[in-house]
């Protein structure tokens, strides 16, 4: 037998184990938390891992509703790829200087849980091939388990239950509404958008999340305002005048969202192809 296809088999047998292995156990690290980590002792300043993993159960159901919301309307009704979200991408990012991605949650996991954090053809296309194993060996309860306790949510910050336990000192299980709107809405870019302290377009996506519909297993068609509700966060860009905000104001932000939190009761470059084009969209 060809070593080729040794290497191939060994790889292929190797990944199916590994997905199903997580499947059951739950994923201590990965390959971004050691990355960022590593390449903060050669910066100005160290980032740990802070990560603490805790079972669905434990996380709120305000928490899941909203980063359904923000990224994936879609996630109880496609197979690991809303290519009508890759689509919407394609054409925006014909017509827009900054690229925006249509990523799945289930492309996000897989992503974050098996693979190196790059933008290579490469990556991607092993991105896809860990996205059919997850959706094809987990339950869509296991892979938004999975990405709510791996996800970045900001510098040296990983899962909810950290992010819960960090920003607003209590527990992802009791997370309300309002909380996990702005968690969710500060995904697009963890390391420069804050939690702690939200810009007016940390505050206006979470606005836009809380005010947003989910498409659900029981609801199989989805209505064209959540559809547009969906694309309008999800496509959402930070423009000059969301940039121009002073500490003052950011401090302001976060202590009117502090207490509207405290009295919310806990709760539930063009592209020059069209395989370019794919790429840039299906990227996050």
């Amino acid at each position: 037998m060809k070593l080729s296809i040794k290497v191939a088999l060994v790889f292929i047998i190797s990944s199916v184990l590994s997905v199903i292995f997580f499947k059951f156990v739950p994923v201590p690290y990965t390959p971004l938390m050691f990355w960022k980590s590593t390449a903060s002792v050669f910066s100005d300043k160290f980032i740990g891992i802070n990560h603490d993993w805790v079972p669905l159960e434990k996380i709120s159901k305000s928490m899941q509703r909203a980063v359904i919301k923000a990224e994936d309307y879609k996630f109880y009704q496609h197979n690991g790829f809303d290519f009508e979200a890759i689509q919407k991408a394609i054409e925006y990012n014909k017509t827009h200087k900054r690229k925006i991605g249509a990523s799945t949650i289930s492309q996000q996991t897989a992503k974050n849980v098996f693979l190196w954090p790059s933008r290579s053809w490469i990556r991607k296309g092993l991105e896809v091939y860990f996205t059919v194993l997850i959706e094809f060996f987990w339950t869509k309860e296991r892979i938004i388990e999975v990405y709510l306790n791996v996800i970045e949510v900001g510098p040296g910050i990983y899962g909810v239950e950290a992010g819960a336990q960090k920003f607003f000192k209590k527990p992802a299980k009791k997370l309300n509404s309002h909380e996990a709107s702005l968690i969710a809405a500060v995904l697009p870019n963890p390391i420069k958008f804050k939690v702690d302290k939200p810009s007016r377009y940390v505050l206006r996506r979470q606005r836009k999340i809380l005010g947003t519909k989910i498409a659900t297993q029981k609801a199989p068609e989805v209505e064209k305002t959540t559809i547009t509700e969906f694309f309008d966060i999800k496509f959402d860009q930070e423009d000059e005048s969301d940039k121009g905000n002073n500490a003052n104001s950011e401090k302001n932000n976060t202590e009117a969202t502090t207490s509207e939190t405290v009295n919310e009761n806990p709760a539930t470059n063009e592209n020059s192809s069209d395989a370019s084009a794919t790429v840039e969209a299906l990227s996050q």
